[in-house]
């Protein structure tokens, strides 16, 4: 009597699992593409999401250490009238007599406007505002001469003007010549320079800066300053920022507006904070449409190889073999797009980071992130079609040939 002696099937090797699971990708390619293409998008929008992400806030890092936290700006308020209140013409000279304050500059307005030449019509200010400035003004709030000079004590005295970056744009001067003028206030004002943009006083882009004697002999300045910029030491920062209302004005404190610029920065930031939780939902939305493309692709494929999938069957393979052989299809569908979505993401990252200065960084969350997301989108779209695959009967499959 013979026993008989039931064969456990055997598993495929890794080598042949990729071979069979490429060849619905390999025979119908375009849609293979268009499928893959919804996962690609997905992916490359979270990676380049925390992508620019880390990389703005790196380069926001670095521009805070350049400029420093310890900068704090004295404005004038208002009064108990409602009226704009003026800071003494002692200010700058009793805030720089507290012990942690390193630099103490200021600027004053003035009623003065600016134009290109007498022929402008008077209502053509372009925004411009006339102030006169303190010497060492570009130190004390970090900007630094993009053209020619500053002010210096010599300058300060005569009808010479320095320029902020967006106010020499709106004037129409990119670079200083010999004898270059403007009208200021009724008078010809030498320029001597043009400051590069000061991101933590983006007041002073928009000014003319003048000495403070060419400004009280040619423009009729009172001499009260409008704002302070002091530079304390960093570990007094807070200290010195609770005194400076009753230093600048004893008087009447409450009159006065004390700020700390850096402060703005951290305020960006949390911003874009938020702007980039709304572009990883938009990302998470391409994932989920990708999701239902491969599941869709991979459904028309079971239909469309019902024939192969019972011939396989008649010739041994068990159901085991084709759910694992249309699971492995759908995981390389999605595979392939997470490799294009993680290079594109990548991609992106360093073409707008190097464009904007940043430093570049690709976090390890984002790219190891994105290809797991599609790693996983590809296993579960892939689990239904897979399953409805192996239910078939060799005799239903070969029906349809």
């Amino acid at each position: 009597m013979t026993a008989t002696v039931a064969l456990a099937p055997k598993r495929l090797r890794p080598a042949d699992l990729g071979r069979v699971a490429s060849v619905g990708l390999r025979t119908r390619r375009l849609r293979a593409a268009l499928s893959s293409l919804g996962i690609a998008i997905g992916v490359a929008a979270i990676v380049a999401v925390l992508g620019l992400s880390s990389s703005s806030q790196a380069g926001l890092l670095a521009e805070i250490d350049r400029l420093g936290t310890n900068l704090l700006t004295v404005t004038t308020g208002q009064t108990v009238f409602g009226g704009t209140a003026a800071l003494p013409t002692t200010a700058p000279g009793m805030i720089a007599r507290i012990g942690p304050v390193t630099q103490s500059q200021y600027l004053g307005m003035t009623d003065a406007k600016a134009y290109r030449n007498p022929l402008v019509p008077a209502v053509n200010t372009n925004g411009l505002s006339v102030q006169a400035a303190s010497l060492d003004l570009p130190r004390a709030v970090g900007s630094r001469i993009a053209r020619g000079r500053f002010l210096n004590a010599a300058t300060a005295q005569e009808p010479v003007a320095v320029l902020g970056s967006a106010a020499a744009q709106r004037l129409g001067i990119d670079r200083i010549h010999p004898g270059e003028r403007i009208w200021v206030g009724g008078h010809w004002f030498y320029v001597a320079g043009i400051l590069r943009p000061a991101t933590l006083t983006p007041e002073i882009d928009t000014a003319v800066l003048v000495g403070v004697p060419a400004a009280e002999t040619y423009l009729g300045f009172d001499g009260h300053p409008t704002t302070v910029y002091v530079r304390a030491h960093t570990d007094q920062v807070a200290a010195v920022q609770s005194v400076l209302a009753a230093t600048a004005n004893p008087e009447d404190p409450s009159e006065v507006k004390v700020s700390r610029p850096s402060d703005v920065l951290v305020a960006r930031a949390k911003a874009k904070s938020a702007l980039n939780a709304l572009f990883l939902g938009l990302g998470a939305v391409s994932l989920l449409v990708g999701a239902v493309g491969v599941a869709n692709i991979m459904i028309i494929a079971v239909l469309e190889r019902r024939s192969e999938i019972g011939l396989r069957r008649a010739l041994g393979a068990a159901k085991g073999h084709i759910r694992v052989q249309f699971l492995a299809e759908a995981i390389v569908l999605a595979v392939l797009g997470g490799v294009v979505g993680v290079a594109l993401g990548a991609l992106s990252t360093v073409v707008y980071a190097s464009a904007k200065g940043w430093t570049v960084v690709v976090p390890t969350v984002a790219w190891v992130g994105g290809f797991a997301a599609a790693l996983a989108i590809g296993a579960i779209a892939g689990l239904v079609p897979a399953l409805r695959a192996a239910r078939l009967s060799p005799t239903d499959a070969l029906r349809t040939v």
